[in-house]
């Protein structure tokens, strides 16, 4: 079993990653952000990106003694992968392919326990977009909500009023899918 004292540290510079564990009553000891390179390698899948990722992301922070949890999120339409969208006309871009259809949403979370077991997952969710107009397009990037989000959109905004359906884990597809993140701590040992 682990250390019940060990601090946990989120490697992660995501307010909202940060909120969803709040919402669980989880306060890390630490936020330390993990500073890599999340260019997609040639031919890596969606699913492969971001284990990959989220596994970096928490051994970029972990130290011995610690719980280190990682986490990284890619929208994808089949295997192409939609970016974290820099500014508004790459949500404008990332909108107009959404429109009326189904998405996935993969979230990829690691846990690195004090004695350096880890627990990585990918969590799948999927999404379907109404058919938006042209104006609503607009308005939403006016609003900025979808700057700095994968896929061009954070579902817990005003992006709520475009989705159809989703079929998944709602707290993956904001960033951090709860269950699993608590589920994979506990079984390495963690306790609140």
């Amino acid at each position: 079993m682990g250390d019940a004292r060990a601090p946990l540290v989120l490697a992660s510079a995501s307010p909202r990653r940060l909120d969803l564990l709040a919402q669980a009553g989880i306060r890390p000891d630490r936020v330390a952000p993990a500073d890599i390179d999340e260019t997609p390698a040639k031919h890596e899948t969606p699913r492969v990106l971001a284990e990959r990722l989220a596994l970096s992301k928490a051994a970029h922070v972990h130290a011995p003694g610690q719980f280190t949890l990682g986490g990284d999120t890619v929208v994808a339409l089949g295997r192409r992968m939609l970016p974290k969208a820099g500014d508004g006309d790459e949500v404008r871009d990332c909108l107009a392919l959404l429109s009326g259809r189904a998405h996935q949403v993969l979230t990829g979370l690691a846990v690195i326990a004090p004695d350096g077991r880890k627990s990585v997952r990918v969590v799948l969710s999927r999404v379907v977009f109404k058919r938006l107009t042209d104006d609503e397009i607009e308005h939403y990037v006016a609003s900025g909500d979808g700057v700095g989000k994968a896929g061009g959109y954070a579902i817990q905004g005003e992006a709520a009023a475009f989705i159809k359906q989703i079929n998944g884990s709602y707290t993956g597809i904001v960033g951090l899918p709860l269950y699993e993140a608590v589920s994979m701590l506990e079984g390495l040992g963690w306790r609140r």
